[in-house]
């Protein structure tokens, strides 16, 4: 019941939504959203559909106004030609072939935002463009068959159960040919610490202390900060940097792509770095205290954290990563971030 829901209402959106005071790339790249599975739950295709939105219709208006170097190599188009046009075509083709059951809904959105362009002649031109930009983008990012996708092997003793579901990250997820980083191995952490350092013991015993659902040393300021970054969303930061005053469709479309490549190399990374070191996850570690070798850490039989344990290994850190990407992304699209006043125990 709730894919159909979400259907009808991702459908409702596709069709219905007028641009306000952003331009037809954001409208767009906020179709793909919607459209894409939360949570990377989708294909492996899929998982690269955002992404190849942003980078389709920014290679489509680059060849337009040739103000950026093309990653995709794709040839300077008719300069008069209509950039709505180019970059919806663009946006259209690549998320019917990622999503051919939305086909209908896309279609009635494509005619919509076609017929707003009233100059046939640079309608049709930009068309041309689009479609150039969608079978490059559709080319692009995708596996690499040259790498191994390896199984989740949980470990375990012979004749010991464990929790059976198996982990959220997929093999797939670190087999994509890269945007920028010449692989995962390239940003590989150093290791966790050492189960048996002071290191270990001074951050098990904060996060023992702090993180349980239940304890009297974390402040109201720290429980509303992790909330808040358990539902990381940066889409209306983008929205509200893409609506700048003197901001062009061309900027926006650059600042999206190289948002989703920033965002698809750094879940790669994390990805392989947490399949590789494989560390436990708090509630196993803190429950399990009293086998870990350290005499300084104090074992808690039955804590909890504060939010719900993800169904994959702790390090490293996924939100830390990506908001690191994201954020270098950010200021140097927008400028330096503002001081927040505010200083949150990591």
């Amino acid at each position: 019941m709730r894919s159909v829901i979400m259907g009808i209402t991702v459908a409702a959106a596709l069709v219905f939504a007028q641009p306000a005071t952003a331009d037809t790339v954001s409208d767009w790249w906020e179709f793909a959203n919607k459209l894409a599975p939360p949570g990377g739950s989708g294909t492996p295709d899929q998982m690269r559909s955002t992404s190849r939105v942003s980078l389709a219709m920014f290679e489509a208006l680059n060849a337009i106004d040739r103000r950026y170097e093309s990653y995709l190599n794709l040839p300077t188009g008719d300069p008069t030609a209509s950039q709505d046009a180019a970059a919806v075509t663009a946006a259209y083709l690549v998320l019917v072939q990622h999503y051919p059951a939305q086909k209908a809904a896309l279609d009635d959105s494509y005619a919509i935002a076609m017929q707003a362009v009233p100059d046939a002649a640079k309608r049709e031109a930009g068309r041309l463009i689009g479609e150039q930009a969608a079978v490059a983008a559709m080319a692009a990012g995708g596996i690499d068959p040259a790498i191994v996708q390896t199984p989740y092997r949980p470990v375990t003793r012979p004749g010991q159960w464990i929790s059976t579901p198996l982990p959220q990250i997929e093999p797939f997820m670190s087999a994509f040919k890269p945007w920028v980083i010449p692989g995962v191995e390239a940003l590989r952490p150093p290791p966790p610490p050492a189960l048996d350092s002071d290191v270990w013991a001074r951050d098990y015993d904060e996060v023992r202390r702090v993180g349980g659902r239940t304890n009297t040393e974390r402040t109201p300021t720290q429980t509303l900060a992790a909330r808040y970054r358990q539902a990381f969303d940066l889409t209306p930061s983008m929205r509200l940097a893409a609506d700048a005053p003197g901001r062009t469709p061309v900027q926006n479309a650059r600042m999206f792509a190289v948002y989703q490549m920033a965002f698809d190399d750094a879940v790669m990374a994390m990805s392989a770095a947490k399949v590789h070191y494989d560390f436990w996850r708090p509630i196993t570690a803190i429950r399990n205290g009293a086998d870990d070798g350290n005499a300084a850490t104090v074992p808690d039989a039955g804590w909890v954290p504060l939010l719900g344990t993800p169904n994959f290994a702790e390090y490293p850190c996924g939100h830390c990563t990506v908001a690191g990407a994201l954020g270098e992304v950010m200021e140097a699209e927008v400028g330096p971030r503002p001081a927040t006043g505010v200083r949150v125990a990591s």
